[in-house]
């Protein structure tokens, strides 16, 4: 639904990418995604990922694999860039781990020191409507979308960061969502 009304609102071609977060280490996905960018022909390319897929999108930069993509701006959704609190709750219990796959343990099971290069223009936009499966394994100690934890999706050196009350799962779904998004790929502001 989110492709659908970004490509309407932008007037604009999207894609997908598919990756294995069980399977496969975020390294591994962020090679996968370098090649599938690399074979898009674009003028303007813009990045959108929601939850671990915005983890894949940030450790494509770390790598430097980003180099020779044509221009665009990032925009996460309800992504853990420091890390998550549910993830580590989750990993404690028999098959924590195994459930996780290599993917979120990799990323998730510590707090991470992070910082945006500022390589292109970065949005964030956090939900506070507190449904999901974090509630189950403790994703508390502040404001929340359910799973992640607002202060999980902070970066220091972003462009702009929004919370809206939408779930961890509704975020793709939101209109709300879709219209921040759009508005933030044309012109590096979200209109709040």
């Amino acid at each position: 639904m989110l492709r659908r009304r970004l490509a309407r609102d932008l007037n604009a071609k999207t894609l997908a990418f598919s990756y294995a977060s069980v399977n496969s280490s975020m390294t591994d996905n962020a090679q996968a995604l370098a090649t599938f960018l690399l074979e898009t022909r674009a003028e303007t390319l813009h990045l959108v990922g929601h939850s671990l897929g915005g983890l894949v999108i940030l450790k494509l930069f770390e790598l430097g694999r980003a180099a020779g993509l044509p221009p665009g701006r990032i925009v996460l959704l309800g992504s853990p860039l420091t890390g998550s609190r549910a993830a580590r709750n989750l990993a404690r219990l028999p098959f924590g781990r195994k459930i996780m796959g290599r993917g979120i343990e990799e990323e998730l099971l510590k707090e991470r020191v992070r910082r945006w290069n500022g390589e292109r223009e970065l949005g964030v936009i956090a939900g506070s409507l507190r449904l999901g499966f974090g509630q189950l394994v403790g994703a508390t100690g502040g404001p929340s979308d359910g799973t992640i934890l607002v202060e999980e999706t902070r970066l220091p050196g972003i462009s702009q960061h929004l919370v809206l009350r939408v779930s961890h799962t509704g975020l793709p779904f939101s209109s709300a969502v879709a219209a921040q998004t759009a508005a933030f790929l044309r012109s590096g502001r979200f209109d709040a």
